[in-house]
């Protein structure tokens, strides 16, 4: 007797499960960890991702490159996650975080072929990352509230440490300056969208420039602005959020008229609407004027009549960014503008940048707010300036909120492995293997420098064990002399809240991609053929 077959899951379904399934979804991280692995590190190369559109990105950051690649394996998506949120949290660390995932799963995978089940290997993984975490709080150094010089000079290395690795670090200099002082110009919160970047190729790197205060591009203006003079000292402004021109009539509104007076006085009403608007921002007594909404050519013109300057079509953040700094509100009538509602600033004018114009405002009294120009040859160039900066600022914002730094270039990784390795020794059963399995997977970093360096990393890993076992705990991979170096004294620092993310997100991802023991892949629907094609004759997109 046949029993009947039992069909679950709809025709085309792919389920996979127990072993092979977990080692072929280990296999695919690997895969994408080969794909950013040489990026790590101030020796690491670049990548260039073309995509479907035709754009071509260059960069470096391992979340970004994580982004372009459009990953579809439901597994290795996880790593692309914590690249994102370690991108989010803190900034820099992106390729470390991958690189300490795909290397903890790739040093238990034998475990998972012998029949070891997960669950054990989710226990060890947990318990030596509570050891990791323990350690870094208590090996890291507490910058304490020193004074204003040292803790710059401590945010400046920490900058320069997370410039290292991208395409400007031999400007590394010059640009942690910058990125310091553009922080430390924020208010407490450090609000990220404060700082403005603005990007101008054609120039040199060096010509690149902070602005405390606010700057943004010329916007689009009418005939009568070349009369408005261009630069002010000690100038109100005006921010608005009003249409200074005439406005087409809208929603098909009907006057009927008899006779052509009648359509004279409603033109005229219109046109005396305008003005009225207008004599009362000159009379508020502001000199700049910056609306969101355009300003039309009369408006123009009679504000150059009157010795002001006016810029319409400001964007959104922008104009929010000079209300932040010159103070002032932004009205959305031209009815009630008091002078406590105008912004003001010390200096006003507009510059000629590269091939653009720039309207500066600087001296602003309660500027917590600036504006990075950046210059440089190529339009892939300035993008990938843009997201070494922003991973610079994301570092420099967390050092000041949690004032401990660890030594960098793979130093704390080789003394966390150490210590897990004696740890191991301590106790018996599965997990002492399974440890001492983690410790080696921590190695991956301080390796992966060497080799995308091109060192020979057995040997300098052989060297780096040496001197952790007898004490020299920040001891690092010397990047510049092919040795080890003491990377604390160095001034290779990093805040040791990336490293504490980094492998907690890094041993989530692990213990997650174990956990599952099963994929279900439902069937894409096949394409439903055109309904009764050109036939039908249906209005130009009209639904179906």
């Amino acid at each position: 007797m046949n029993q009947p077959q039992i069909v679950l899951l709809k025709e085309g379904t792919d389920t996979s499960q127990g072993k092979p399934q977990l080692v072929s979804n280990i296999n695919a991280c690997q895969t994408i960890v080969d794909a950013v692995r040489t990026t790590l590190g101030p020796r690491g190369m670049d990548k260039l991702i073309v995509d479907s559109s035709g754009k071509a990105t260059i960069s470096n950051d391992g979340a970004t490159i994580m982004k372009l690649l459009e990953i579809v394996h439901p597994a290795a998506k996880t790593l692309v996650d914590i690249a994102k949120s370690q991108d989010a949290e803190v900034g820099d660390g992106t390729t470390s975080v991958v690189l300490l995932a795909g290397e903890i799963l790739k040093q238990v995978k034998p475990f998972v072929e012998e029949g070891v089940h997960p669950r054990v290997i989710i226990k060890a993984i947990r318990k030596a990352v509570l050891l990791c975490i323990n350690k870094i709080n208590e090996m890291a150094v507490r910058i304490e509230k020193q004074s204003k010089e040292e803790q710059r000079s401590l945010l400046e290395k920490c900058a320069a440490t997370a410039m290292s690795s991208k395409l400007i670090h031999q400007q590394k200099d010059f640009f942690s300056k910058m990125v310091v002082d553009a922080v430390l110009s924020l208010g407490e919160l450090l609000p990220l969208n404060m700082i403005g970047i603005k990007k101008i190729s054609g120039g040199s790197l060096e010509e690149s420039q902070l602005v405390s205060g606010v700057a943004f591009k010329k916007t689009f203006t009418y005939a009568g602005f070349e009369m408005a003079p261009k630069s002010y000292k000690n100038c109100k402004i005006a921010l608005l959020n009003i249409e200074l021109e005439l406005k087409a009539e809208r929603d098909n509104a009907e006057v009927r008229v008899d006779n052509v007076k009648e359509y004279q006085k409603v033109v005229d009403v219109e046109w005396q609407i305008l003005y009225n608007k207008l004599a009362k921002i000159h009379e508020s007594g502001a000199n700049v004027v910056l609306s969101k909404l355009p300003i039309g050519d009369v408006a123009t013109q009679y504000f150059a009549d009157r010795n002001m300057f006016c810029a319409g079509r400001v964007p959104e953040d922008d104009l929010k960014r000079t209300m932040k700094a010159c103070g002032g509100a932004v009205m959305t009538t031209a009815n009630d503008i008091k002078p406590s509602v105008l912004g003001q600033c010390e200096y006003f004018e507009e510059r000629q940048i590269g091939g653009e114009r720039f309207n500066i405002f600087q001296g602003c009294p309660q500027a917590q707010t600036c504006t990075m120009i950046l210059r440089g040859g190529a339009e892939q160039f300035l993008e990938e300036t843009e997201r070494s900066l922003h991973d610079a600022i994301m570092i420099v914002r967390r050092t000041i909120k949690h004032d401990s730094v660890v030594a960098g270039g793979g130093a704390i990784e080789m003394e966390l492995s150490k210590i897990l390795r004696d740890y191991s020794r301590t106790i018996a059963g599965k997990e002492q293997l399974l440890i001492a399995a983690i410790a080696k997977s921590l190695e991956v970093i301080p390796r992966q420098l060497c080799d995308n360096a091109g060192f020979d990393a057995t040997n300098i890993l052989n060297k780096l064990r040496q001197k952790h076992a007898k004490d020299g705990q920040w001891f690092g991979v010397d990047i510049t002399k092919e040795d080890i170096v003491d990377n604390y004294e160095n001034c290779v620092w990093e805040p040791s809240i990336i490293k504490i993310n980094a492998l907690t997100a890094a041993a989530e991802a692990a213990c997650m991609i174990l956990s599952v023991d099963e994929t279900i892949k439902s069937p894409k629907p096949a394409d439903a053929p055109m309904a009764g094609g050109m036939g039908m004759g249906r209005g130009m997109g009209r639904p179906m």
